[in-house]
């Protein structure tokens, strides 16, 4: 089975790169927006093949971001479970307030049909896989406790399915489509294997996530408080300063800067809503819960690489569709 027409900017003028490369992604994977971190110089590569009703797909590219909205996600006709699994770079992957980082040696997994955004801060090389849901939904597995979560790849069943997935894309150049499907049923078994275990583990790493979970949870209901601190989480979750930082301890984000990110890219998707063109940065700012202009505006260019008015421009230019 051979693979997909390789994707790749190397045949585009440099400045038409950026505008091409949201437009596959958009096309490739059913309605997903990219963003380039503000960045002008840009390179990416897409090659994808199927396993049945498995979706491989390998993916080098410079730093960029990724995001499916709610509205997008309840548009699309497709239900896909996607891992990604990266050879090269990391990849840091948020959904209902739940968010991991993963790098070359493991896997995460989330779900198509509800909103999402992956960031890859570095120049990365990731092979992404696409299950359809129904496979996996249909087996008695609550999906919902195990989208966003660091399943493994260093030891285990895990790591067989990790291993799996990358050998099969390697070699579906050379299988036949019987062959072909069967990789794909053994994959879909892999990674169904995978979750349950992970449902299964009773240890203090799953409490610690589950309470990673309760603290995103409530500063998902206070976003927009600009009275939300450390210690306004810490009474209202009945615990101390310490023992939040300490369940953020293992994640590439302190809690302050986790705060500070998800009202980054609240912002952002108001900046980029044709709707609410008529709201000014501060007021879409201090909607938020930013009580400083000056402060919005440079943290917003820290993360997002443009002004918020740049960014706003930007983005109410592209198509409706991106």
């Amino acid at each position: 089975m051979s693979a997909a027409p390789l994707m790749s900017t190397d045949h585009v003028a440099a400045g038409e790169r950026a505008a091409a490369w949201r437009d596959w992604v958009w096309k490739h994977f059913g309605g997903l927006e990219s963003d380039l971190y503000g960045d002008q110089d840009f390179d990416g590569h897409i090659n994808a093949a199927h396993a049945g009703d498995v979706v491989l797909t390998k993916l080098e590219a410079n730093r960029h971001r990724v995001m499916r909205s709610p509205r997008l996600a309840r548009a699309s006709d497709t239900s896909y479970l996607k891992i990604v699994a990266p050879w090269q770079g990391s990849a840091a992957v948020e959904q209902q307030g739940r968010q991991t980082w993963v790098r070359p040696g493991g896997w995460t997994i989330y779900d198509t049909t509800g909103s999402y955004e992956i960031a890859n801060p570095e120049r990365v090389e990731h092979l992404i896989v696409m299950l359809p849901r129904e496979h996996l939904a249909e087996r008695g597995l609550r999906l919902e406790p195990l989208m966003a979560r660091h399943v493994g790849g260093a030891q285990g069943i895990s790591r067989v399915a990790l291993e799996t997935m990358r050998s099969t894309f390697q070699e579906l150049p050379s299988m036949s489509g019987v062959a072909a499907q069967g990789a794909g049923e053994l994959i879909i078994e892999l990674v169904r294997l995978s979750l349950q275990e992970l449902a299964g583990r009773e240890s203090a790493t799953t409490q610690i996530e589950a309470f990673r979970d309760r603290i995103r949870d409530h500063i998902g209901q206070h976003l927009r408080d600009p009275g939300l601190s450390i210690d306004r989480i810490a009474q209202a979750l009945n615990c101390s300063k310490r023992h939040l930082h300490n369940a953020f301890s293992a994640e590439d984000d302190t809690l302050a800067n986790y705060i500070l990110r998800r009202r980054l890219q609240a912002c952002m998707r108001d900046l980029k809503n044709p709707a609410l063109a008529h709201r000014t940065l501060t007021d879409i700012a201090f909607s938020w819960g930013f009580n400083s202009g000056a402060h919005f505006s440079r943290v917003f260019r820290d993360h997002a690489g443009l002004s918020p008015s740049e960014f706003r421009a930007a983005a109410l230019r592209q198509p409706a569709e991106a």
